[in-house]
């Protein structure tokens, strides 16, 4: 049986940058394994295969790596929501709408509209922030081959940190430390042997055209670096704003990633905080279609 499939390019406005996605856009039929065994073939950091809805959503959407499924992943969903409206699936967009995914961490709304002639998608976060255990800073720079000065704790402790994903995040000093980051599978291991997750996310402040620089490794999901990663970004945008001092407010970040792996993309975070307590957190960009085409599944 023949499967179509789209790829594209997310979080970019230019063909070959930001993150590289393949999307099923009918996928009923295909077993876990068969589903696997696609984004295997791939080889992105992630596939997203799409179904009818069960929950009353717009689609129910699975995410894998070429390892393993996810819950839930950032620029799947803008990929996907990108893919299906660049198909017509949406409908004509001449004005902004409103769609939800189903996924196992739970329902993703994503806006979608047409803006200076590309389709931006910005999802709401499936879950609030949830804070987890911190580790110093020494053993987070061992992770990624710096060193303790590297790190930076002000704000924050490299601490875990998920509006859907897990990731632990820290702060590094200025970006040829983010530059210099290599990710040390023994020391990941240690990680996870501790209870950890070896999902890394690295940030520094920038006051160039960016607010952030960012970096993510996740070489025991099948991804030794990823070039834009939507779940973290909203995550760092959700603990951000976690601390800030303000018990409410809004919050906007812009957001790039990728440049070391030449394949620089942007994001726009944003997070809205009332009375306390982190409610929301966001990720959004553009998408640039790359190719299409069917792969024949026995």
């Amino acid at each position: 049986m023949r499967y179509r499939y789209l790829t594209c390019d997310v979080f970019t406005a230019t063909r070959f940058g930001g993150n590289q996605l393949a999307v099923l856009p009918a996928a009923t039929g295909l077993s876990d394994k068969r589903m696997q065994q696609i984004a295997r073939e791939f080889n992105f950091a992630e596939t997203a295969f799409v179904f009818p809805p069960e929950k009353g959503g717009t689609r129910r959407v699975r995410i894998f790596t070429p390892a393993v499924e996810v819950p839930f992943a950032g620029h799947p969903n803008v990929g996907t929501a990108f893919v299906l409206a660049t198909l017509g699936e949406l409908g004509p967009l001449d004005r902004p709408t409103r769609i939800t995914f189903e996924e196992k961490a739970g329902m993703v709304p994503i806006g979608v509209e047409r803006r200076d002639g590309l389709i931006r998608c910005e999802l709401s976060a499936p879950e609030r922030l949830t804070l987890g255990r911190s580790v110093s800073a020494e053993t987070f720079a061992q992770a990624v081959s710096l060193a303790a000065e590297d790190v930076v704790t002000r704000t924050h402790p490299p601490q875990l940190a998920s509006v859907g994903l897990r990731f632990l995040i820290g702060e590094l000093r200025d970006r040829a430390a983010l530059e210099r980051a290599r990710p040390r599978m023994d020391r990941l291991e240690a990680l996870i042997g501790d209870g950890m997750t070896a999902d890394l996310h690295l940030y520094v402040r920038t006051s160039d055209d960016f607010d952030i620089r960012t970096r993510m490794f996740a070489p025991f999901d099948g991804v030794p670096e990823d070039p834009a990663t939507g779940s973290a970004n909203a995550a760092l945008g959700a603990l951000l704003a976690g601390y800030d001092p303000a018990t409410s407010g809004s919050f906007h970040w812009r957001v790039a990633q990728g440049v070391e792996m030449g394949r620089p993309s942007v994001r726009e975070v944003a997070a809205e905080k009332r009375d306390g307590e982190v409610v929301e957190a966001r990720v959004g960009g553009t998408s640039v279609l790359v190719s299409e085409g069917e792969i024949e599944v026995e």
